[in-house]
């Protein structure tokens, strides 16, 4: 497999965390190829990992569309033509996510047929696979032929990743019923209930984003990604909450013995062990992986991108969007 291009200074953890999550990839045997400045392997411990220099740096509060037409010769843009021209075979980033989405789009192309491109995030369900949620953030305004794209891609990662065979597809909405959402929604549920490509099982509301009911979970990005901020800013203060509570001394006892219980649960909500969002619909592997990413992170986003690229999920896509 060629190497997965790895932005070695994208996140709030760059380089460092960075490079030693590629280290550890690359002592599993996956091919990782770095892409930063000359003197990256100076300044810190790259070990035997090749490098392919870039000598400009697209930051966290930088415009995403200006900046990669400005910066070419970023780590951004350098990675995605590398995935475009062939020298690696995936890429992956911690940095600005709206430029990670652009340098993907506009380097990488779109399949074809694809209107939009749509950020797939998987969202863990306690006791059973993750729901993948889809647009989570890239397209503010969608229309209802989009989503059912979103419907058909979202499909295939869930089926390639988690092994689901027919993933159970519903489009959020604010009720369960048919004629229940707005107008985009409405047209929505028509053409998604028409759609023979997917699994789909009619309108889910945000309480069923957790639960094993449905697989694939279809909105805008605007609403998708208020929903994932939602979730991530609830956990953290139940989390907060519950461990605040069983630290008090009267419950020390009680807490030593049910905290391995804890942090395994904990385990399986802590964003690092997702290995990151995927952009989906672009012609190439794209891992858009969150700003405070772990070594830890980094390492599980690096196996995703070799999973996706090893299953041929772009071509399964394509073939999927094929008009029957």
């Amino acid at each position: 497999m060629l190497p997965i291009a790895v932005d070695a200074l994208g996140g709030d953890k760059a380089p460092a965390e960075i490079l030693e999550g590629a280290k550890q990839a690359a002592a599993l045997g996956i091919p990782v190829l770095l892409v930063g400045p000359a003197d990256l392997g100076t300044r810190f411990d790259i070990g035997n990992l090749p490098l392919h220099i870039a000598t400009e740096f697209i930051d966290m509060h930088e415009d995403p569309a200006s900046s990669v037409r400005t910066k070419k010769d970023s780590t951004l843009v350098q990675s995605a033509e590398l995935v475009r021209d062939a020298k690696a075979s995936a890429m992956i980033s911690a940095g600005n996510t709206g430029a990670t989405m652009a340098s993907a789009l506009l380097r990488m192309g779109r399949i074809k047929g694809v209107k939009r491109p749509a950020i797939a995030t998987p969202i863990p369900v306690p006791g059973s696979t993750h729901t993948v949620l889809l647009d989570a953030g890239a397209n503010a305004e969608v229309e209802a032929e989009w989503l059912t794209q979103f419907a058909i891609m979202g499909s295939v990662y869930s089926r390639v990743r988690f092994g689901i065979e027919k993933p159970r597809v519903g489009l959020l909405s604010i009720g369960e019923e048919p004629g229940k959402g707005d107008t985009l929604r409405k047209e929505a549920f028509v053409l998604l209930s028409e759609c023979s490509e997917i699994n789909f099982i009619g309108n889910v509301e945000g309480r069923d984003i957790t639960t094993d009911a449905v697989d694939v979970v279809v909105t805008d990005g605007f609403t998708g990604n208020v929903a994932l901020k939602t979730l991530e800013g609830a956990m953290r203060s139940i989390v907060k909450a519950l461990f605040g509570a069983i630290g008090a001394p009267q419950y020390k006892e009680h807490a030593d013995a049910i905290m391995p219980a804890l942090l395994d649960v904990y385990s399986i909500f802590d964003p690092d062990s997702t290995g990151g969002a995927i952009l989906l619909g672009v012609d190439g592997v794209c891992i858009i992986s969150h700003g405070s990413s772990s070594a830890r992170a980094m390492l599980n986003g690096i196996k995703v991108a070799q999973e996706m690229v090893e299953s041929n999920m772009v071509g399964l896509i394509a073939e999927a969007l094929q008009p029957k």
